[in-house]
Parts: structure tokens; sequence; C-alpha cells
């Protein structure tokens, strides 16, 4: 009776979604950071993004409306403003970090 080869694929050559933070996907998503940008860095813009009043007024709205398990409240909550916000309310977001850091 012949064994069969099993199937191993090739290790993975870069990181899997999953490797990188929600946070980090989540200011990916809405264009307020670069993919390459290091996850430390990525956690300070998300916490400066947490801080922003625009951001913590929708924050506000959208706790009272999803309630989901599993995920942490500061994550869902950024996310869900961030979702709400404009284009031009993204951009003038982006702009406000961007002066902090400097």
């Amino acid at each position: 009776m012949k064994h069969r080869k099993q199937y191993r694929p090739a290790p993975p050559t870069h990181l899997s979604a999953l490797a990188v933070p929600s946070y980090h996907r989540i200011l990916v998503k809405h264009g307020l950071i670069e993919k390459t940008l290091s996850i430390p860095d990525a956690y300070r813009v998300f916490l400066q993004v947490g801080a922003d009043l625009e951001v913590q007024k929708l924050s506000r709205k959208a706790e009272r409306g999803h309630k989901m398990k599993h995920v942490p409240a500061l994550y869902l909550a950024t996310a869900m403003a961030l979702q709400g916000m404009t284009k031009q309310e993204l951009e003038a977001l982006k702009l406000r970090i961007e002066e902090k850091r400097v």
C-alpha cells in the first residue's frame, strides 16, 4: 500500500492579516495610516484618533446602536465613528493627527 505525500503549504513569507492588530487594520482601511507603519506607531495614532473630539461625538452615537461581543469597546466605537465620517472629515482628522505628531 502506497502512502500519499502529505500536502504542506509553504510557510508564509509575510505577516498574515490576522497577525496585524485590529486597530492597525481599522486605520489603514480609512486611510489614516500607511500599511507599512510600525505597530507601536499605529497604536499611538489610534489613541490620538480615539481622543479626537469629532470621533468621540460619533462614537458615543455608535455605542448606543451597536453591541457586538468579543470586540473591545474602544476598537468598535472608533471603527463605527470612522465609518460614519465623510471623506472630508477623514482628511481633516488626518491633518489634525499629523499636526499633533509634529
